[in-house]
């Protein structure tokens, strides 16, 4: 290895040991090869994904700009002119590790949007590299339908103005430190990717908790908390009657009706049981009411977003479902239970099964949101949205509680 290159992929292998960001990382890298001679003018790097959302993300460095470029593709949204007619196309097809561009020829350039882009600008040559972080498949490329893992590839272009394209110097450099870098962003991305997939399975704040080392079971914290329980009316009678694939569906839309508020209001969605969910507020010192008013506006809003997805639906003759929810505070066991192969990040204790009892009255009570006596004591700058549905006894509950549902809405 070059003399030149050794301070470059040195800190290229401290940056990815560190958990840098990909964003420090790529600028870094390109202004570190601009230092070094080789002149960068242009850095992309792009890596697919595991995430249930996210198909790929990436980024662009400009040496021209103050910020980094962000963009990523959902799984539906991947099939894009952006991303059919990217040169990186036929070499993930094909199986092929890298392809040099000269920008200055007429047949290279046309038909390709970001070759035109980059010679409008400029430029003068591409050089691409594809990094495959799976087993290569021979004959099919990285293109297989197999364990999705092994679908995973890192890519990168570097693009420079150098009248002539790169030279032989600089294409020695780009060869020593490029494997280096895609091994730093590789440390980097793959850590987000498993961070996404926690997050995406156990919500926000229990993966940063799970990659924080919070991992033994048993290891709760006390906290105390606005719990926001939910239940789709008659859903075992619907169950009954729609195929499949429509159930899914019609679930996936309801909690997206019940989760968003949540997210929006500062909760979190501990988890979805059947056709249901658990979500929690957790009450900061000193902030129960305006925690209980965030709960109350985010419980508010999905019941309002319910009827107006069961308007769209019934429009289109599809199948509808009712929302019960309830709203309780009380301390909870916030961590890790389970067995030592299967782990749980939840919430357990007295005040959730009262929040799931309360809920059950929804129905034979005749409202879709009931709050218990607790929150509504707490709840001091909205309890005059709330009004009195006398006492009643929970299932389990020793002592009858009072009930709450919302006060009607006054005329103008």
């Amino acid at each position: 290895m070059s003399k030149h290159s050794i301070p470059l992929t040195d800190w290229l292998a401290d940056a990815g040991l560190r958990n840098m960001s990909l964003e420090e990382i790529l600028d870094g890298f390109s202004r570190r090869l601009n230092d070094l001679g080789v002149p960068m003018a242009r850095a992309f790097v792009g890596m697919n994904t595991l995430h249930p959302m996210v198909r790929a993300r990436g980024r662009i460095w400009d040496r021209a700009a103050r910020e980094i470029t962000h963009f990523e593709f959902s799984h539906a949204g991947i099939d894009v002119a952006m991303v059919r007619e990217s040169p990186f196309a036929p070499m993930l097809r094909d199986g092929v590790v890298e392809r040099r561009c000269d920008l200055a020829d007429a047949a290279t350039v046309k038909g390709v949007p970001v070759f035109e882009e980059l010679q409008a600008a400029g430029m003068t040559e591409w050089l691409g590299r594809v990094f495959p972080m799976g087993e290569l498949v021979p004959q099919v490329g990285w293109t297989v339908e197999a364990d999705h893992s092994e679908r995973l590839a890192l890519v990168c272009s570097l693009t420079t103005d150098r009248p002539g394209g790169y030279s032989e110097a600089d294409l020695e450099v780009l060869k020593q430190t490029l494997p280096v870098f895609a091994l730093a962003v590789k440390a980097v991305t793959m850590r987000a990717i498993g961070h996404g997939l926690l997050a995406a399975y156990l919500g926000a704040g229990p993966a940063g908790r799970v990659f924080a080392g919070t991992v033994q079971r048993g290891e709760v914290l006390s906290v105390e908390a606005v719990l926001f329980y939910t239940d789709l009316r008659g859903f075992t009678a619907i169950a009954d009657t729609t195929p499949g694939k429509e159930l899914i569906a019609l679930l996936d839309e309801c909690f997206e009706c019940m989760a968003t508020p949540v997210v929006r209001h500062g909760g979190e969605v501990l988890k979805f049981m059947g056709d249901g969910l658990l979500a929690a507020f957790a009450v900061h010192p000193a902030g129960r009411a305006e925690v209980c008013a965030a709960a109350l506006e985010a419980a508010t809003e999905a019941l309002a977003l319910i009827e107006a997805l069961n308007a769209r639906r019934r429009a289109a003759g599809q199948q509808t479902a009712g929302l019960d929810l309830s709203l309780h505070i009380g301390t909870v066991q916030y961590g890790n239970v389970g067995t030592a192969q299967r782990l749980d990040f939840t919430v357990i204790g007295p005040a959730v099964n009262e929040a799931s009892r309360i809920e059950k009255l929804c129905e034979p009570l005749g409202h879709s949101l009931l709050v218990s006596q607790s929150f509504a004591e707490a709840a001091t700058t909205i309890r005059h949205r709330l009004v009195s549905l006398g006492r009643h006894r929970l299932r389990g509950v020793r002592e009858e509680t009072e009930l709450f549902a919302l006060a009607p809405v006054q005329p103008l």
